[in-house]
C-alpha cells in the first residue's frame, strides 16, 4: 500500500488520472479483470464521489462509460463522474 497526498492508502498498482474542468484533483483508481475497484477522488463533492465510488465498484469498465459518460454539473460541459470515464477510456486505449 502506498499513502500518497491526503494520506489516504491506496494500492500501489493504482492507475491515476488528473481531471479537467471539475472540482476534483485527481482519480485514482484500480482495474482487476476488466472491473474496476478502489475509486477515489481527490477533491470535489466529498458525499456525493463517495457514492459514485461506491456504486461503480466491480462494475465492468463498459458498463461505467455507459452510465456515467456525458454527465455534466452545473454549467460546465462535464463532471467528476465524466472524467471517470475519460480516464478509463485512457486506460484502455493504453
Amino acid at each position: 500500500m502506498l499513502t500518497p497526498l491526503g494520506g489516504v492508502e491506496v494500492p500501489a498498482d493504482s492507475h491515476v488520472f488528473t481531471p479537467k474542468g471539475v472540482c476534483a484533483k485527481l482519480i485514482r483508481y484500480n482495474v482487476n479483470g476488466n472491473k474496476l475497484h478502489n475509486v477515489s477522488f481527490t477533491g470535489g463533492c466529498d458525499g456525493n464521489l463517495k457514492a459514485v465510488s461506491a456504486l461503480v465498484e466491480g462494475m465492468e469498465l463498459e458498463k461505467v462509460i455507459e452510465t456515467l459518460e456525458g454527465i455534466t454539473c452545473g454549467k460546465k460541459n462535464t463532471s467528476c463522474a465524466d472524467q471517470l470515464c475519460k480516464a478509463l477510456h485512457e486506460y484502455m486505449e493504453s
